[in-house]
């Protein structure tokens, strides 16, 4: 198999991804906490783990991925202070938060297909998996890496001699700047909680050693993980902005648990910004997969702009970079549409070597650290090299099992022109009704070079594909 690299945040460098049980892969994902609607900033993550999911399945492996859905227990601030986000959004539309978890999970998947982003084999909730929690906090009990305070069970991280190790954090510094805790009873302000018991008004409660309480947040993720993956898995992805404290405290629990971490390489996506800015409903600048609907584009041309960034770089969203997406992905499929209409020609031996060149630039472009904006531009050089049609349309829908813009579900019919096109033409018509046919002639040649061909009628111009 072709070897693969991936940049591993438990290292700070990239290396060659080395499986523990080949072919076999078990990736698990960090999901959505549903109280509210998954904006384009949270679906850029998953587009980019439905790539790394494709791509190993592309390159032979049998993978597994596995995605957990946060419908209790997560504070509104990611460590254990705040209000339960489930209980705020119950409140906030004056519904249950059975009915706010259902709501907006149906609204997350309804994204993920519309942005082509496959299903996790296993897709787990946490209220689904309690006694899964309960057990795994008894073994961490067990263990001695626990304490009560009058809020609940505590994780000791004193136990854990390299708690700070995996984010590079300052715990002194930590700690001289640490405000006044909820529970002031924590040896250290880190310290986290792995049952909450002191919340009487709590809706969600269930029966446990350790009193009638719920989860802390991080423990649904150790306890879902492992039931599905085995304590010792390949993969495991999220945000980097679960590094200081979600995945910190998951690899704490772990060692606690079973006295080795669980994931071999933990790989993390930057943000989808909006002017610079992290995209979330207190900055007003929340937009979700619907609105890019409503305004006349495909979902599926934000999938095509997000293949245009790396996954560790992130990248900043404008309408006028989903426009030029939309305009290229249109002229993408025009462009499959008219290779699968051709009739297949002879190879040359020449051709048969580009052809194999080309799948693999293609395969070395993902397997260095999912580089699949290189993969893409591979993609279009494919399309305009001189190998036969009915080749290149094979070589774009093999490559496509990777990128998923769907191109195998075409309709084979007439290729759509885009926009930016038709606007050339009708600037041409006009420019010509002026008598200004120098620089009509001009825009006749900007439209030919993009790869369609201008035809004057008596009723008038025409454009079609070449």
């Amino acid at each position: 198999m072709q070897k693969i690299y991936f940049y591993n945040t438990l290292t700070r460098k990239k290396e060659e991804f080395k499986p523990i049980n080949p072919p076999h892969v078990g990736i698990y994902s960090c999901g959505p906490t549903v109280y509210w609607n998954q904006h384009i900033g949270h679906m850029y993550s998953y587009v980019q783990w439905d790539v790394l999911v494709r791509y190993l399945r592309f390159s032979g492996y049998d993978v597994k991925w596995v995605m957990n859905i946060t419908d209790v227990g997560h504070m509104t601030s990611d460590e254990d202070t705040g209000e339960d986000k489930m209980e705020k959004g119950a409140k906030r539309e004056n519904i249950s938060v059975w009915d706010i978890a259902e709501k907006y999970m149906a609204q997350f998947i309804k994204s993920m297909d519309e942005l082509g982003i496959i299903h996790p084999d296993v897709l787990c909730r946490a209220t689904e998996h309690i006694n899964e929690q309960i057990e795994l906090i008894k073994k961490i009990d067990a263990r001695g890496f626990t304490y009560k305070t009058s809020t609940g069970l505590v994780f000791d991280t004193e136990k854990f001699p390299d708690y700070s190790k995996f984010a590079h954090l300052d715990l002194k510094k930590q700690k001289a700047g640490s405000r006044v805790e909820i529970d002031n009873e924590k040896k250290n302000p880190w310290d986290f909680l792995l049952w909450v018991t002191n919340q009487p008004n709590h809706i969600m409660k269930w029966d446990s050693p350790w009193g009638s309480g719920f989860p802390g947040w991080h423990i649904e993720c150790t306890a879902m993980s492992t039931k599905y993956l085995g304590d010792h898995f390949d993969i495991h992805t999220g945000g980097v902005e679960h590094i200081p404290v979600h995945h910190t405290n998951e690899i704490a629990q772990a060692y606690g648990a079973f006295g080795s971490r669980t994931a071999n390489y933990w790989l993390h996506n930057e943000w989808l910004t909006l002017k610079g800015e992290k995209i979330s409903k207190s900055k007003g600048n929340m937009i979700l997969v619907s609105d890019i609907i409503e305004k006349g584009y495909s979902p599926l041309a934000l999938r095509y702009l997000i293949l245009n960034s790396n996954y560790r770089k992130g990248m900043d969203f404008t309408w006028e970079a989903l426009g030029s997406a939309q305009n290229a992905l249109d002229r993408l499929c025009s462009l499959i549409i008219s290779f699968k209409s051709k009739t297949r020609t002879d190879l040359s031996p020449e051709k048969k070597l580009k052809i194999d060149q080309f799948r693999k630039n293609f395969n070395d472009a993902l397997s260095d650290d999912l580089n699949i904006t290189k993969g893409l531009s591979i993609l279009w050089e494919m399309t305009k090299s001189n190998i036969p049609s009915e080749d290149k349309y094979d070589l774009a829908l093999s490559f496509d099992e990777v990128l998923g813009l769907g191109l195998n579900k075409i309709p084979n019919l007439k290729a759509k022109i885009p926009k930016e096109i038709h606007e050339l033409l009708n600037e041409r018509d006009n420019l010509r009704k002026m008598g200004d046919f120098e620089n009509a002639d001009r825009i006749r040649k900007e439209i030919e070079a993009k790869g369609y061909k201008v035809e004057d009628t008596k009723k008038g111009s025409a454009v079609k594909n070449v």
